[in-house]
């Protein structure tokens, strides 16, 4: 019989479905995640700027939460080494296809805006993700060689 692996205590199930909602399951953590991925946002005032209008204090919960969790990092600016810059990681990188496939779906489903975006991933979906990858992955390996 082979032994089952316990569920980690940080989750309620060993299901990787609850694993990820665990995560990124309230809506302000996808919202940061998007800034940085689709706004290229790597600032804490361009984040509070954002229009969807974050409080400072559940901004610097999410920020953590997702730092805790390897979906960001953070670094000093290149340009104002007092300030701190978020980047995303490998991690963080990895769920471009899920917002991706997140954005499609409640165009497909509910009135949104941003036309522009849902033909821009229509047209190439992979030739999107594969610019995403890009962009970030050239700002991780910058920031982690500082």
């Amino acid at each position: 019989m082979v032994a089952k692996k316990k569920p980690s205590p940080k989750w309620r199930s060993g299901c990787p479905l609850n694993a990820s909602v665990e995560i990124l399951g309230d809506r302000w953590s996808l919202l940061i995640i998007r800034d940085m991925m689709l706004r290229g946002f790597r600032s804490y005032k361009e984040f509070l700027e954002s229009y969807e209008g974050i409080a400072t204090n559940i901004l610097a919960d999410r920020l953590r939460k997702l730092m805790a969790h390897g979906i960001i990092t953070t670094g000093r600016d290149p340009l104002d080494g007092r300030k701190v810059i978020y980047s995303l990681t490998a991690k963080g990188i990895d769920l471009a296809p899920v917002l991706t496939e997140m954005v499609l779906w409640a165009a497909a489903h509910e009135e949104t805006e941003n036309p522009a975006l849902v033909q821009l991933i229509k047209k190439d979906k992979e030739q999107f993700l594969a610019a995403a990858r890009q962009r970030w992955a050239g700002k991780t390996v910058a920031l982690a060689a500082k």
